[in-house]
C-alpha cells in the first residue's frame, strides 16, 4: 500500500475526471501518474514515485499544463516518472507546482 504525502492529498478530487499510469519499474519502485481536468478546463498532473515499502520517494503536481491535452500530459509524466525511479529521487523533496 503506498503512503501518499501532502502533495497527493492537497492534490486529490476523485470527483474530477481523471487518467492514471501505474507501473512498478525494474528496480521495485512504483510510479503513479494521474491527470484530470479542473472544474475550469485546465490539465492537471500528479506524479509520485514510490519505494517497493510504499513509502512515496517523491510527488510532484501541476496544477495546469498550458496548451497539453490530457493524453499528452499523460505521456510527458510518465516518461517524468520513469526517470525519477532509475536516476533516483530524494526522499524529502516533493516540491508542488
Amino acid at each position: 500500500m503506498r503512503v501518499r504525502g501532502n502533495v497527493y492529498l492537497a492534490w486529490a478530487d476523485l470527483t474530477l475526471h481523471h487518467r492514471t499510469h501505474d507501473e512498478t519499474m525494474g528496480n521495485g519502485i512504483a510510479i503513479d501518474v494521474q491527470v484530470r481536468l479542473s472544474r475550469t478546463g485546465n490539465t492537471q498532473m500528479f506524479i509520485g514515485v514510490y519505494a517497493e515499502t510504499g513509502l512515496a520517494l517523491h510527488e510532484e503536481a501541476f496544477d495546469s499544463r498550458p496548451g497539453e491535452s490530457m493524453t499528452r500530459a499523460l505521456a510527458w509524466g510518465v516518461d517524468r516518472a520513469r526517470q525519477l525511479a532509475t536516476e533516483g529521487t530524494n526522499p524529502h523533496a516533493s516540491p508542488q507546482h
